[in-house]
């Protein structure tokens, strides 16, 4: 399957037309929210495609204006929105206690951001363009983990043990990297070579098995918290 940004040209205009919104309990749903038209349709394509029902809103103000507890349901939110961004969503939700298991996506590399979303909440994170078929699987772990806490706490463990796995200076290095920090930078605090650092970061990358920076970021949160999201 193509990538977000290929199917693309697949996606009818949508713009102007306003949300929908689903109420059939029971259903699985996705809120998409994100302020680019060709997106939201796109996703909606994509995600009715595999057997989703699918509610979209331009804003986050949009989406908080409507009753989201009645339905299976997870969401799909732009980092960058104007007005109340993503990240101001996702708290706010939290606030209300309404707790909807979040994926978060952005245009940007921001792995600051990804290891933000997730504390507040989010459960992924994806940079655009997105993978169509790791979005799916994502939605899918997030649908799963919400009916059974026991894959949840599996997947705690299992980040525990990747992590137990990296020597203490791995570690160290993990958790600059994670906190935005670049590799010229951890060499200078650390009094290394920037050569040695990414050395490192290579090895803990390995160890972990994780394929990309968010994917890390993902692994050190679960491994942290006593119960992965």
């Amino acid at each position: 399957m193509q990538s977000i940004n290929r199917l693309l040209s697949i996606a009818d205009d949508r713009a102007g037309t306003k949300p929908t919104h689903v109420k059939q309990p029971g259903s699985r749903v996705v809120y998409v929210v994100d302020d680019d038209d060709m997106i939201r349709a796109t996703l909606r394509d994509m995600l009715e495609l595999n057997g989703f029902q699918v509610a979209d809103y331009a804003s986050s103000e949009d989406f908080l204006n409507v009753d989201h507890s009645a339905v299976d349901a997870c969401l799909l939110v732009d980092a960058y929105l104007p007005g109340m961004d993503g990240l101001q969503l996702i708290e706010t939700l939290n606030q209300r206690n309404q707790i909807l298991p979040s994926i978060m996506i952005t245009g940007r590399s921001d792995v600051a951001m990804a290891v933000t979303a997730m504390k507040v909440g989010a459960a992924d994170f994806f940079e655009k363009p997105i993978a169509a078929p790791e979005l799916l699987a994502s939605i899918e772990r997030v649908f799963e983990r919400s009916k059974d806490a026991n894959k949840a706490h599996a997947w705690h463990q299992s980040a525990m043990d990747h992590v137990a796995g990296l020597t203490l200076r791995q570690r160290e290095i993990m958790d600059l990297v994670l906190a935005g920090h670049p590799s010229k930078n951890i060499a200078a605090d650390l009094g290394i070579s920037q050569r040695t650092v990414e050395n490192h970061r290579a090895a803990v990358m390995k160890k972990t098995g994780s394929k990309s920076l968010p994917a890390l970021a993902r692994l050190a949160l679960a491994a942290a918290e006593p119960t992965a999201r």
